[in-house]
């Protein structure tokens, strides 16, 4: 029941993204999530540091997500073995 509630929910009409806000809502309610919660959440993940997977002699650093640096590209294109630069 709960999937077919759900596919309803979802179904492309031009009340999807207010569809969506009720099954938001009603997840935060079924699980008891407060929008201060939720706001603390946001917040925390946002202010999160990755930490340094990394790093060169210069003090350049990479955390190992996302595009490669270019100064890790070019050292090993060079011949350097990145696990070299492993914190």
């Amino acid at each position: 029941m709960k999937e077919r509630e759900e596919q309803r929910l979802f179904d492309p009409d031009g009340n999807a993204r207010e569809r969506l806000i009720v099954w938001i809502r009603r997840r935060m309610d079924e699980y008891d999530i407060t929008m201060e919660a939720l706001a603390d959440s946001l917040e925390a993940d946002a202010n999160a540091v990755r930490a340094v997977m990394y790093r060169d002699a210069y003090g350049n650093t990479w955390d190992g997500h996302g595009d490669k640096p270019d100064w890790l590209a070019r050292a090993i294109y060079a011949g350097q073995n990145i696990d070299h630069f492993r914190c």
